[in-house]
């Protein structure tokens, strides 16, 4: 019985070192902030725990993993707590000046621009893998795409 539950724990932690930059880098990127990720990454790995979802491909499990990931931001989102509080800013530390720029300006953007963005630039997903994925038609999300470009163009023009 010990190997049984050795290999299961393998395969989780396995699984979560897999995934767990990516689900942390899309809930930030929605909630922007830390506690907040961290509760959503904490979430959706207890999710996975607790549901065992069966996936037919690495492809299948990746969506799942975004899928989850979105909804625990929409979620948390609409709650009662979230809509009471008054933000921090928070300061995270990146590699250069230009993604230090580059994030602050993403975070102006509205949530649906930030996701398409996110899921399209950071976890190299194609149109139509996002429109699954966000249950949305390719040509809404090349729309959001567009859209999200262009408000993040006149964005950093502003702030020139």
């Amino acid at each position: 019985m010990g190997q049984k539950s050795l290999r299961t724990d393998d395969c989780m932690e396995n699984v979560i070192k897999v995934y767990s930059t990516m689900v942390y880098r899309l809930a930030f990127s929605q909630t922007r902030n830390k506690s907040d990720a961290d509760d959503i990454y904490q979430e959706v790995f207890l999710r996975y725990i607790r549901k065992k979802p069966q996936f037919e491909t690495e492809e299948h499990k990746k969506a799942w993993f975004i899928r989850v990931t979105i909804n625990c931001c929409k979620k948390m989102w609409v709650s009662a707590w979230i809509r009471k509080m008054a933000p921090i800013d928070e300061t995270i530390v990146f590699e250069t000046k230009e993604e230090t720029n580059l994030h602050y300006e993403l975070q102006k953007l509205p949530m649906k621009y930030r996701a398409v963005i996110h899921l399209f630039y950071y976890e190299d997903l194609s149109v139509e893998e996002i429109s699954e994925i966000l249950n949305q038609k390719p040509s809404t999300i090349r729309t959001q795409l567009t859209r999200a470009r262009y408000k993040l163009k006149e964005i950093m023009k502003e702030d020139l």
